[in-house]
């Protein structure tokens, strides 16, 4: 009887016995390593023109949405933030820009070049609102993120490569979507070194992160773990190209005020025009900030570099705590008077009991923030009895002598007071 001949690969002639696995159909066999030879010659065939095909499907997808120009973002972002129209203005043209950069190619050898802001402002002032609302109008993928959770590779805590991990997850892993978004990336300030000189041991929470998202910031291709975290070497990773991702930092950077005082006090040259000319806003000086000021406080001239923009945040004065508790489209009495309707009340607030929280919002330091500490203290006695009263009344009238009550009985009164 003959023996039955040993299956081939029909390509390359190797016996079963010499592969490791032997694909076999109806006409014929062909082994694994044929397979990988055939792939990798598709890819160095295909691969200039897949890259053409991904460059012009993100064009196209962009070119479908509505490209707001800057005055017309400006105008949408009015209706969330109160005040800031320097930071409001810089923003706005970088979000324009960052359209037409991903609707036109490079042309003539001129390619333009992404700029990346940094935000400068007080706790309290709006930055992670503005981030936020900015949000709300764009239609390309958009990521908060905050700084103080990464540590330099090999340490406790998370990657700078998982800033990236929530932009995928934003826009649900669409690579190609998220290599054209924006991430905020918040408290910047937390990750200064220690000293103005070089490290000369670990600062492995502080300069080590700065080093680490060098490469983020000015644009190359980064392995991203999906799900965030730590990468080890056998999680499956995803290549992600910064190339086009535009990048927005904002920190508070408290004390940043003295290093301009300073700076500007000892000049010999540049702000001194400004003394000469007009006399120093010192109750604002942050917006006199620039990239010298920043390097003085701990980012390092490398960050600084790829974060060419740098714009501030006035601190709040009593007008715009008045206007932020009552005209932003999610004002906090907007929102007050939504939980009382709920109950079938309705709450009339008196402009002097809005100005003696504004009043006090300013005793505290606290900001925009620390609107709602206070409108919390002075209506929980009003949440907490009116819906179980029988006979609810159907008006609830907030003064100025109501609020100075509850509020000085508050604990923060009590600080206060002390």
């Amino acid at each position: 009887m003959a023996k039955k001949a040993e299956p081939r690969c029909t390509i390359c002639g190797r016996p079963e016995r010499d592969v490791n696995i032997l694909f076999t159909g109806m006409e014929g066999s062909i082994c694994d390593s044929c397979i990988e030879n055939a792939h990798e010659v598709l890819k160095q065939t295909l691969g200039e023109d897949s890259n053409k095909k991904s460059s012009k499907k993100t064009q196209d997808d962009v070119a479908k949405h509505k490209i707001y120009k800057p005055k017309e973002i400006k105008a949408f972002i009015d209706q969330y933030v109160i005040g800031q129209d320097e930071a409001k203005k810089v923003m706005a043209v970088a979000m324009y820009n960052h359209y037409k950069r991903l609707l036109n190619p490079p042309q003539d050898d001129v390619e333009i070049e992404k700029s990346n802001i940094i935000m400068v402002g007080e706790t309290g002032t709006g930055k992670t609102l503005l981030a936020k609302s900015f949000a709300r109008l764009l239609q390309l993928p958009f990521a908060v993120v905050d700084a103080t959770v990464f540590t330099e590779a090999g340490y406790v805590g998370e990657d700078v490569e998982s800033i990236l991990s929530r932009l995928l997850q934003s826009c649900n892993y669409d690579v190609a979507a998220a290599e054209r978004g924006i991430v905020y990336i918040d408290e910047i300030d937390k990750i200064g070194r220690k000293g103005d000189n070089p490290s000369i041991t670990r600062d492995v929470s502080g300069e080590g992160v700065q080093q680490a998202m060098l490469k983020l910031l000015e644009g190359s291709e980064v392995l991203v773990p999906p799900q965030g975290g730590r990468k080890h070497p056998d999680q499956k990773m995803v290549k992600v190209n910064t190339q086009n991702i535009l990048f927005i930092c904002g920190g508070a950077f408290e004390g940043i005020d003295k290093m301009i005082a300073r700076r500007v006090q000892t000049s010999a040259i540049g702000y001194n025009a400004i003394k000469a000319g007009s006399e120093l806003d010192r109750a604002n000086l942050l917006q006199y900030v620039n990239a010298q000021d920043l390097r003085s406080f701990g980012l390092i001239p490398e960050l600084l570099g790829r974060l060419p923009i740098v714009t501030y945040l006035n601190p709040l004065d009593k007008d715009a705590l008045k206007r932020i508790l009552t005209e932003p489209k999610n004002a906090l009495i907007k929102q007050y008077k939504k939980l009382f309707e709920y109950e079938d009340i309705q709450l009339e607030v008196t402009d002097d009991a809005l100005d003696y929280m504004v009043e006090k919002a300013i005793e505290y330091k606290l900001g925009g923030r620390g609107l709602r500490a206070i409108c919390e203290m002075i209506l929980t006695d009003a949440m907490f009895e009116l819906p179980s009263e029988t006979n609810k009344q159907s008006i609830f009238n907030l003064d100025r002598q109501y609020a100075q009550e509850k509020l000085e009985r508050s604990k923060l009164g009590l600080i206060s007071a002390a």
